[in-house]
């Protein structure tokens, strides 16, 4: 009897000696309420090893046969099939709301380096069935910068804890905060490597522990309620110093997205 609650003192210390944010979900997060963000979608990309289609990147429906994600999110449709998922909230469920990917359409402007222009269109092979549990996620009217200090929130598939490379089953969010941009680009920040530029914002947390991760890329960034960015890119997950980066839709991706979605070529552009 002693020796267990010698075992369970000692596991207790531990336990409150390990930071916050290992352990918890998208990097200090929380499930998200069951079908509350329709416009999600699983990019999934088939394993000829697994015979199985695997989780790579986020996104969201913006059009019922359009996704928007993150230009960095490779594959190359001629080599293994890729397909989306809509309407789940947990990967391991089965859903017959798959839909193959037609077309890639990624910014013509995206720097590998830089991760500028980050930014990708995905066209699906057939419309979604709009329902309950499937919708779309209206683009901004407004494409003003967002100000220091609003209170956006993130969610995505992506690691729950920054010593692991494995995926969360459930949908998982977290609340982020706009980060000046000077200040992101910063030498007690990222010091201008990469450059944060105008067409992206910096979102964190002053003592860390909330962020996105690996296998969220291309998730939406809602602020006020409206879709302002896209997963991007970041160093490691969840430092305080080093918040995660997001794509933000600016007038000109919007227009760029607007001009593509509305019109009826079928060659990458």
């Amino acid at each position: 009897m002693k020796l267990l609650q010698h075992t369970l003192f000692v596991s207790l210390i531990a336990f409150s000696l390990t930071p916050a944010y290992h352990g918890l979900e998208i990097i200090g997060g929380r499930d998200v309420k069951p079908h509350s963000k329709p416009y999600m979608a699983s990019i999934q990309v088939f394993n000829n090893a697994t015979k199985s289609y695997q989780h790579i990147c986020g996104g969201a429906l913006i059009r019922p046969n359009w996704v928007l994600t993150a230009a960095h999110c490779e594959f190359d449709l001629n080599v293994k099939p890729v397909h989306v998922v809509l309407g789940i909230d947990s990967l391991k469920k089965k859903s017959n709301k798959a839909l193959n990917v037609k077309q890639k359409i990624p910014h013509i402007c995206f720097d590998e380096d830089s991760k500028d222009n980050d930014i990708m269109l995905l066209q699906l092979d057939s419309e979604a069935k709009l329902d309950k549990f499937v919708n779309v996620l209206p683009l901004p009217k407004n494409t003003k910068d967002m100000k220091t200090g609003t209170v956006c929130t993130v969610a995505g598939w992506g690691k729950t804890k920054v010593k692991s490379n494995e995926l969360s089953d459930n949908l998982k969010e977290v609340n982020v905060t706009i980060i000046d941009r000077k200040k992101c680009n910063s030498r007690k920040y990222y010091n201008n490597k990469p450059v944060i530029t105008n067409n992206m914002l910096c979102a964190g947390d002053r003592k860390g522990g909330k962020d996105s991760c690996k296998g969220d890329s291309g998730g939406p960034l809602i602020c006020n309620n409206v879709l302002s960015g896209i997963v991007s890119h970041g160093t490691l997950c969840g430092l305080a110093k080093k918040p995660g980066i997001y794509t933000r839709l600016t007038e000109k991706y919007v227009q760029w997205i607007q001009k593509i979605t509305t019109s009826t070529f079928q060659q990458n552009v």
